[in-house]
């Protein structure tokens, strides 16, 4: 069954972030999909290799991309220059790594660590889409999708904390809300939206799955699954909207 109703019947995809969780899932989940023509993966890691090995076929190519080097986002779109694009899909995403922890209150709060979750989770979707939006498919309906998070959503911020997760996640709605409407006017039938995974069994949420009820860990598959669905039902009236894995919208 085509899962994308509303897009191109031969579509070219770009995955960014293919390497993660999630980004494997999405990777894999496309390439079974007889609709895709090419799919373009990106990732820091070499373990996007994984991936192109278990794939079969020609339709996929794999590169790596540094989200925190300008230059590098700006390769990629040298690489996809003059390409038709019907969906981008940005899975990735920071919240910790090493020393770098969520703060768990004003006083944690580092300068340097804020900078660097700014820098991956808005600064660089935001020069993604200034070099693949131009590609979107003309006359054609588009989806530039990014993962974004409930801790985004100022009127649902009732715990306070994460202050650099938080920022970096409600600056990236506010980007997406900015673009889609730049977008509808050179493509109306474009779609940008954010998507809301929820908490998925991956090294980003490892530490911090204690707290989840039971039966709201999802694997990485099931998060992807839902994902797409929301993705295949989107029209262009939603652009600029953040979505949540169950279809429910996450408020401003």
């Amino acid at each position: 069954m085509n899962i994308f109703p509303q897009l191109h019947p031969v579509m070219n995809a770009v995955i960014i972030g293919a390497s993660g969780a999630i980004g494997q899932a999405f990777t894999q989940r496309l390439l079974a999909n007889p609709q895709i023509n090419r799919l373009f993966c990106f990732s820091r890691s070499s373990c996007g290799q994984l991936i192109q090995q278990q794939s079969s076929g020609s339709k996929q190519t794999f590169d790596e991309i540094d989200l925190e080097s300008e230059a590098s986002i700006n390769r990629m779109g040298l690489q996809l220059k003059g390409v038709p694009l019907d969906l981008v899909i940005i899975a990735s995403g920071l919240l910790h790594d090493g020393d770098l922890q969520p703060e768990k209150s004003l006083r944690n709060l580092k300068a340097i660590q804020m900078q660097r979750l700014l820098q991956v989770n808005t600064i660089a979707p935001a020069l993604i889409a200034q070099q693949l939006l131009p590609n979107m498919r003309k006359g054609q309906a588009s989806i530039f999708a990014v993962l974004s998070a409930r801790v985004g959503s100022i009127s649902d911020n009732h715990a306070g904390g994460w202050y650099s997760y938080r920022v970096s996640k409600t600056a990236l709605n506010m980007l997406l809300k900015t673009l889609s409407i730049e977008t509808q006017r050179r493509l109306p039938k474009a779609i940008v939206t954010g998507l809301h995974p929820g908490t998925v069994d991956s090294a980003l949420s490892h530490p911090f799955q204690r707290n989840v009820p039971w039966g709201n860990l999802f694997t990485p598959e099931q998060s992807a699954d839902y994902l797409l669905g929301i993705i295949g039902a989107l029209t262009p009236e939603q652009s600029g909207r953040v979505f949540a894995w169950d279809g429910t919208e996450v408020p401003p």
